[in-house]
């Protein structure tokens, strides 16, 4: 008898179950174990959600504070359950959930706290003022090496007028040198009849003063000394330019049409040489800490001062391209230097508004 003319039924009993109709009892418990592990784990998700879309929309204030000291485990809780969910999960849509509601959770535990926005508001108003305060003996140090360079710089053309084409850069045509007349000088600080070209000028003259103070800075991290260096160097240069002027009378006509930029420029420059010295300074006497974070600290606090330094020298660069080619009295030019003066002065050390760190202080405080 052929094996095909037996009955359906006895047939398929003699063949066994077929494979392809049979449901893998394998993959049926994996699906059943991950439905299990997300039921039990997701009111916890949804609450995380719930706190980082408040969070996300600006209303933390309906957050309620026990929800908030729970976050971070909650999102430490969603990490791990994510990293099982890999490794077991057959559910692609809930696995991507989980995904990006963990990105943003994280965001929102660890991420900035402020947008750029918030972050140029604070430091405009008052984190600036807070770090140049907080290099005041780098800034005695730098500020009186600078006046020595100056004196230097005088008083080695005053003995021989050959350190003025070493100190001063002059090429061909230039008329700032040792034998010009009075009016020739006098020339150097007239006005410019218009104002096209100087815009150029002032970005030219913004990449020369920027690179003058990165450099300042960059130098301190060799324990301050070359920062000081070239601290005197700039200033011996000044200090050779002031002697020229005063050898024809017009000392007072070159400060007035210094002042205009100069306090600006000068005060940035004086704030970056700081700024090397005080990372300086702390690699050399790093205290009670080691000296990599001894640097560290420093260097954050540097990093803000110098922040503010470029904006300076975009000031600096605007007005020594504008107001000081275009503004002709010698009392004028010193009224816009002597303003530009107090405001720097006035806002790094008499600006002090409290910190929230100083808020929180005062609250504990009994």
């Amino acid at each position: 008898m052929k094996l095909a003319a037996l009955p359906g039924a006895f047939l398929a009993r003699l063949r066994g179950p077929d494979p392809a109709r049979t449901p893998d009892p394998s993959a049926a418990t994996v699906r059943l174990r991950s439905d299990r592990f997300r039921l039990e784990r997701e009111a916890d998700w949804r609450r995380l959600e719930a706190i980082v879309i408040a969070m996300e929309k600006g209303r933390i204030a309906r957050v309620s504070d026990e929800d908030l000291l729970a976050l971070p485990a909650l999102y430490r809780t969603a990490a791990s359950s994510l990293a099982t969910l890999r490794e077991t999960s057959l559910d692609t849509a809930t696995l991507g959930w989980l995904e990006h509601l963990v990105s943003r959770a994280w965001f929102q535990v660890y991420g900035p706290r402020k947008g750029f926005a918030g972050w140029l508001r604070e430091f405009l108003l008052g984190g600036w003022s807070r770090a140049v305060r907080a290099l005041g003996t780098d800034i005695l140090i730098t500020l009186g090496v600078m006046v020595a360079g100056a004196i230097v710089g005088w008083l080695l053309v005053a003995s021989d007028v050959e350190w003025f084409y070493r100190l001063v850069p002059s090429g061909p045509g230039e008329t700032r040198v040792p034998g010009a007349s009075r009016e020739e000088l006098a020339a150097t600080l007239d006005t410019e009849a218009g104002i096209g070209g100087l815009s150029t000028f002032a970005a030219y003259l913004f990449s020369n003063n920027a690179g003058v103070c990165i450099l300042a800075f960059a130098l301190g991290f060799a324990f301050g000394i070359p920062s000081l260096m070239l601290m005197v160097h700039n200033m011996a240069l000044l200090g050779a330019l002031l002697w020229l002027f005063d050898g024809q009378g017009l000392l007072t006509e070159l400060s007035a049409w210094l002042s205009v930029h100069g306090t600006t420029e000068i005060f940035g420059i004086l704030l970056s040489g700081a700024a090397g010295l005080h990372i300086g300074r702390s690699m050399a006497f790093p205290g009670e800490l080691s000296v990599l974070d001894a640097a560290a600290a420093a260097g954050r606090r540097s990093a803000v001062v110098m922040v503010g330094v470029v904006f300076m020298m975009i000031i600096a660069a605007l007005l020594e391209a504008f107001p000081r080619q275009l503004v002709a009295g010698t009392i004028e030019r010193f009224v816009i230097g002597g303003a530009m003066l107090t405001f720097w002065l006035s806002y790094f050390f008499l600006y002090a508004p409290r910190h929230d760190d100083d808020d929180a202080a005062a609250r504990a405080s009994p």
